[in-house]
């Protein structure tokens, strides 16, 4: 079972006898852990000696009206869950413990990326992504860091994070982990109901299908996204949004989609009170 710390200064202290000889991994976790969560944790292993997962569910990342107070909170459960994957601290903070003072004084702006995509209808969260990402890195000090790519805005402002403040951490991004219908695997897929369950694969089966439709290059980029928004809403979706990128996040065109290695198609839709992110990455000719 792994050791549950819940004060800053007891972790350090734990981790202090590892850092010379061992490396030490972080898999940062809101809590009500899925298998997505666990594959990180396995993946953290094959990268470190010692895993310590986060379990924390950060204010400053919530937006006014957002699911703060009911997301669900699931500490014995996600501890449980921990053991059979061999993590071996939980770092479970209170609010207090990591904001001694709310909302924080100082703040972590990580610029235009956080413009665009989830930034446009949450432009709070990216900067409370920041702070508390780089709290716990300073908390932990991993040799490596563990993250979903289902994030996949915020994994790259991480890295952009990781870059510009000179931080001595790998960052890793692990594949999307799907139920076996294709949904993306998430904490607030709980919030479906049983008939918007059923539903939600098609957002995945959208992605596909449009990528192919790019690759084909048959139809001009706009025409080919304002026909996967008209059926991703005819089939009960509210579109946040459905945007093709490099996989940097610049923007494409019809004259320069051809001209980058890697695409990611990325998109974010409410049914029902759950908000689902997905994408899919795209070569031309490929997709994976």
């Amino acid at each position: 079972m792994p050791t549950i710390h819940s004060h800053i200064s007891d972790l350090r202290a734990a981790l202090q006898t590892y850092r010379v000889a061992q490396r030490i991994a972080l898999v940062p976790t809101m809590g009500n852990l899925h298998d997505g969560h666990l594959e990180l944790v396995k993946i953290a292993k094959q990268h470190a000696d010692i895993v310590v997962v986060s379990i924390f569910v950060n204010p400053t990342q919530f937006g006014i009206g957002e699911d703060f107070d009911s997301y669900p909170r699931t500490l014995d459960e996600d501890v449980a869950k921990l053991a059979t994957v061999g993590a071996d601290y939980v770092f479970a903070p209170t609010i207090d413990e990591m904001y001694p003072l709310l909302p924080p004084p100082t703040t972590i702006l990580a610029g235009a990326i956080t413009k665009q995509l989830c930034g446009k209808t949450r432009p709070t969260h990216f900067d409370g992504v920041g702070i508390v990402v780089s709290k716990l890195f300073n908390i932990v000090q991993p040799d490596v860091a563990i993250f979903g790519q289902k994030d996949y805005q915020q994994l790259a402002i991480i890295k952009q994070l990781v870059r510009d403040l000179s931080y001595p951490i790998e960052i890793i991004g692990a594949p999307i982990i799907r139920a076996a219908d294709g949904l993306a695997l998430s904490s607030r897929n709980q919030y479906l109901s049983a008939s918007e369950r059923r539903i939600a694969p098609i957002l995945q089966q959208e992605l596909q299908y449009l990528a192919k439709q790019i690759g084909a290059v048959q139809q001009p980029l706009d025409v080919l996204l304002s026909a996967s928004r008209e059926r991703i809403t005819s089939a009960g979706f509210i579109i946040d949004y459905l945007e093709v990128k490099t996989t940097e996040l610049t923007a494409v065109n019809d004259e320069s989609i051809h001209n980058h290695q890697g695409l990611v198609i990325l998109v974010a839709a409410w049914l029902g009170r759950a908000r689902l992110l997905d994408n899919l990455l795209v070569t031309i000719g490929k997709v994976r």
